[in-house]
């Protein structure tokens, strides 16, 4: 039996004193195809950070794929919640995509033949090849993020982290883009931050639902008890690729 692609024991992170995580313990098998879901302010991005090694934890242990997550950067693709470069810069996409063969280029070396070679590639497995030399502010928000999964995907990474990838996307490109990463899911394990259940559930294996908290389940499923721990407030839920909806707005506490 391989070991998980992501474990973490007793985790603890805090900014500046003010507790983000608490007492975080789950593994994320190898193949895995996992949904990290909860509310805003959550800890649903500092856990990925962590995971990439950004962070670090003030208390506890976390791996990724049986080394110190700084140490296994080269072997992860990540996609960020908003496109990690400035729209307004005259790049071109096949620029964006080569710049992910820098964690396996040496320091300050021109990239080889291979690294190109690596982009295309990358860039023809997204249907963005034809727009190698398009200027990423001429992009659209799908173009871009069909961009961005490239440089994630041109390192050949073995585990895949992605947060709110189609926050920008519309309906039919978020189809798109769920059933590639099921594709992709055949050769690396996938761990994505997402809001909309109703289309996750009919991808993932299993689900996180992170409020300080993380309350794991290894179903592509999520159960009433899980949201009402991590949301802590009224949630309606239908499993299985069937509608789920947040009831009505609830009070704050407080301010």
């Amino acid at each position: 039996m391989s070991p998980p692609a992501i474990a973490i024991e007793h985790l603890f992170f805090a900014y500046n004193g003010h507790p983000v995580l608490e007492d975080v313990t789950f593994s994320v098998p190898t193949g895995d195809f996992l949904a990290i879901i909860g509310p805003n302010g959550g800890g649903k991005t500092t856990l990925i950070k962590l995971m990439l090694g950004l962070l670090k934890p003030n208390r506890g242990h976390i791996s990724v794929l049986g080394l110190f997550p700084d140490k296994a950067a080269k072997q992860i693709g990540y996609v960020p919640q908003q496109a990690g470069f400035n729209p307004r810069l005259p790049v071109s996409v096949f620029t964006v995509v080569l710049m992910g063969r820098m964690f396996s280029s040496a320091s300050w070396r021109p990239f080889s033949l291979n690294d190109r070679r690596a982009a295309e590639q990358a860039l023809r497995r997204v249907d963005m090849w034809e727009y190698r030399q398009e200027k990423t502010a001429d992009l659209s928000g799908g173009q871009r993020q069909r961009v961005m999964l490239a440089r994630a995907l041109v390192s050949d990474p073995k585990l895949l982290l992605l947060d709110e990838p189609t926050a920008s996307v519309d309906t039919q490109h978020q189809t798109e883009f769920y059933d590639f990463l099921r594709e992709l899911n055949e050769q690396a394990t996938i761990v994505i931050v997402g809001h909309d259940l109703m289309v996750l559930s009919s991808y993932v294996k299993s689900v996180a639902c992170v409020n300080r908290r993380v309350y794991y389940h290894d179903q592509p499923e999520v159960t009433q008890d899980m949201l009402d721990m991590a949301y802590h407030c009224p949630v309606e839920l239908v499993a299985h690729g069937l509608p789920h909806r947040v009831l009505p707005k609830h009070e704050e506490d407080g301010d």
